[in-house]
């Protein structure tokens, strides 16, 4: 009798306890979606990217350009006999502590300035940004004042004045070997990064840019301290990650061009560190990256082949906690079936 009794005073409990659990998690779930989503599209950013790359990698093959620019005059400031999509002017951006750091690279800026005559040069410092964000952006303005590091107000002003004036934006530290006259014909264009993505430090863009008007408007939602850790805090929350995931995901992206390479020599017109593309020449080095970025770019390099064992870890896991509760599921029902 005693033992008869049992199942059903297990059965009774059990559900339940289930069914409060599957309830908590469902509503977690769902309060935590947005969150998720993003996390989501941030780790497989390297994966979505090279999808349908043909249509928008510049290549001769389908928008007739030509990648090493030896076809092009070193002055050439339009993109005649081509529409002009992008304006004539220049966005320099030297903020905070690094403002003194940037004064030696006035030469280099100049050297762009002076291979664009009759372009407007504009040079943004604290004063003029800020002034600039309360008035175009309010309502981004006091994110944009708190963020916690000063890599991220820069990297928010490129969008931002890339968005209302168009035009090109460079690093400091980028120094003009030729004009940029080629590339205005197309609505947006930057050179592709290392492993994956494409690097924010040179861009170029039409005004008002649908694709930059992303790129501003998603900066609140992915405004978090991402695995707490000042590099993928940076990177995904207005670096070149961050800028590369809002790319990847866009429907149509043969209008959103990357400046990539040969099959000769891919890496062409990669700016990592101090190198020399067929148009600039890059002297400096990102600074401010922190001790953990080595780790997390290794991480970034290999996901493609650690997604599997991560994967196969969480199903073995699951497997596990499943077989030890029905363990112990078992071994509570024989303690009372006596």
């Amino acid at each position: 009798m005693g033992a008869s009794l049992v199942p059903a005073r297990v059965h009774r409990t059990h559900p339940i306890l289930f069914s409060c659990v599957l309830a908590i998690t469902v509503i977690s779930l769902w309060c935590a979606r947005h969150i998720l989503h993003d996390a989501w599209t941030l780790a497989t950013m390297p994966m979505i990217w090279p999808r349908h790359s043909k249509t928008f990698f510049l290549s001769a093959e389908v928008d007739g350009f030509d990648l090493t620019f030896a076809n092009y005059s070193t002055d050439q400031v339009s993109a005649a006999p081509f529409e002009d999509r992008v304006p004539p002017v220049l966005h320099h951006i030297s903020l905070g502590s690094g403002a003194a750091e940037h004064s030696k690279w006035a030469s280099v800026r100049q050297s762009c300035i002076d291979i664009h005559p009759g372009w407007e040069a504009m040079i943004w410092t604290d004063e003029t940004s800020d002034a600039f964000v309360a008035e175009h952006f309010p309502d981004l303005h006091d994110m944009w004042t708190t963020y916690r590091f000063p890599i991220q107000k820069v990297d928010a002003l490129r969008y931002m004045v890339l968005y209302h004036y168009g035009g090109v934006i460079l690093d400091m530290d980028l120094q003009c070997k030729r004009a940029l006259g080629p590339l205005r014909r197309f609505e947006f264009v930057a050179p592709a990064a290392h492993p994956t993505g494409f690097s924010i430090g040179f861009m170029m863009a039409s005004k008002r840019s649908e694709f930059v008007g992303k790129l501003v408007g998603n900066l609140r939602r992915y405004n978090k301290h991402w695995i707490w850790l000042p590099y993928p805090t940076v990177m995904f929350s207005t670096g070149c990650h961050y800028a590369s995931t809002i790319h990847a995901f866009q429907s149509n992206r043969s209008e959103l061009k990357i400046l990539a390479g040969t099959k000769e020599n891919p890496k062409l017109h990669n700016l990592n560190g101090p190198v020399s593309t067929p148009i600039f020449n890059h002297l400096g080095s990102s600074s401010w990256h922190s001790f953990d970025a080595a780790m997390i770019t290794s991480v970034g390099r290999h996901l493609s082949w650690l997604l599997p064992f991560f994967l196969m870890g969480g199903v073995g896991g699951a497997f596990c906690v499943i077989r030890r509760t029905r363990r112990r599921r078992t071994g509570k029902a024989e303690q009372w079936a006596f």
